[in-house]
């Protein structure tokens, strides 16, 4: 039978079980936050919070001198959609009968907050007088805009020339076991709205009309087949794709009098976003189109060379699971982007990446145990380097 109660369960498991209950679709946050404030100021935690909007965030830290290593992650989690399609309520959490943790956020990333807190319990009762600093930097709005989430607390702490070293942001980046994928960096996201303007008319006379889906076409097998560039060892290629076309007012004999393109470049670092938009429009100019560009920067890429964070980290997932994790910048962006331009080394780890976003939700129970671990571990490691591993 499927465990539908905390009480027996370990410290991190009951945390995340109380975390799961709650429904925090971004921007809500349902009182995960306080849950964690809670249980940070007994541990001596300062609390900042910092609401922007309808979002709520808090930035948390602990100790006076030395390096600040931070925890990263958010509260909210992804619409779950009609509950008659889950094989157990997604806000009802249960472990299964295959010892797998069901429910909306177990993957991302509530399983990782109740790791990371945990982990940080137990360095803290281990070491009261430790050196650096710990800092929790907690938001509602990562699955969202992400406009007055992280990047908003982030910018607080700039104007304000906040210290913060090391991060570590609880993003599921595992693959095929816990910590054999350790994300290092993140390619920029840059989102592009063309809209291209032509002529309305009937189908049955083209001579009296000017049809910008067929002006546009061949501008944009340009963008397709452009090479942007070659990436590098640590990226893949910049990669160009439309996500939406629209155009027409539905009737089948009028030929639209503008389309509108979305499209979307996730670049590496061997190219500027100004410089992608520069050659954009070089392109389209070519093909004489009378059209115009709304441009939003998702993110610059970023990326954590290996050092005292990466080593680190390495070490705690070896001294936990065995396995020597793969650095990678794969997948999409993460709030990792925000944090790296303060200046901090930048890490994500987490549990399987499987089921995110997915109905039946899930990971697996006792990966959330050992990433508890692998947390305390790298801890260690970066504030107390002397010490034998957990």
């Amino acid at each position: 039978m499927p465990i539908t109660e905390s009480e027996s369960l370990s410290p991190t498991l009951t945390l995340a079980f109380e975390l799961l209950r709650r429904a925090s679709v971004t921007p809500d946050d349902e009182g995960c936050q306080p849950l964690m404030i809670e249980r940070l100021e007994a541990l001596g935690f300062h609390i900042e919070r910092l609401p922007f909007g309808d979002v709520q965030n808090f930035w948390a830290i602990r100790g006076h001198h030395g390096p600040v290593i931070a925890f990263a992650g958010h509260t909210d989690v992804v619409p779950s959609g009609p509950h008659i399609n889950w094989q157990h309520p997604p806000f009802e959490p249960c472990i299964d009968d295959e010892g797998m943790l069901c429910g909306r956020g177990a993957a991302d990333m509530k399983g990782s907050l109740a790791s990371m807190l945990t982990a940080v319990e137990r360095f803290v009762t281990r070491y009261p007088q430790h050196d650096g600093r710990i800092a929790f930097l907690i938001t509602s709005d990562e699955e969202g805009p992400a406009v007055d989430g992280t990047r908003a607390v982030v910018e607080h702490l700039r104007e304000r020339n906040e210290r913060l070293d090391y991060c570590i942001v609880g993003e599921p980046s595992s693959t095929e076991r816990l910590g054999d994928v350790i994300k290092n960096g993140r390619r920029g996201s840059l989102g592009g709205v063309l809209h291209v303007e032509g002529i309305q008319g009937h189908v049955a006379y083209p001579h009296l009309a000017r049809n910008p889906i067929h002006q546009a076409m061949p501008a944009l097998t340009a963008l397709i087949n452009e090479h942007w560039d070659a990436g590098n060892d640590f990226f893949p290629a910049t990669s160009f794709q439309i996500s939406n076309l629209r155009a027409g007012t539905g009737a089948t004999n009028v030929i639209p009098g503008d389309v509108e393109v979305v499209f979307n470049f996730r670049f590496s670092t061997e190219v500027t976003h100004e410089e992608l938009k520069t050659r954009t429009h070089a392109i389209l100019d070519q093909h004489a189109l009378e059209y115009q560009v709304d441009w939003t920067l998702n993110g610059e890429p970023f990326l954590t060379a290996e050092g005292e964070l990466v080593d680190a980290a390495i070490k705690g997932v070896e001294a936990v699971t065995g396995l020597r994790p793969t650095l990678s910048t794969s997948g999409g962006t993460s709030d990792g982007r925000f944090i790296a331009t303060l200046g901090a080394q930048v890490v994500e780890l987490g549990p399987l990446n499987d089921t995110i976003h997915k109905v039946n939700e899930r990971v697996r129970a006792s990966d959330l145990d050992d990433l508890s671990r692998i947390y305390e571990a790298t801890l260690q490691a970066l504030l107390t380097p002397g010490e034998a591993n957990v």
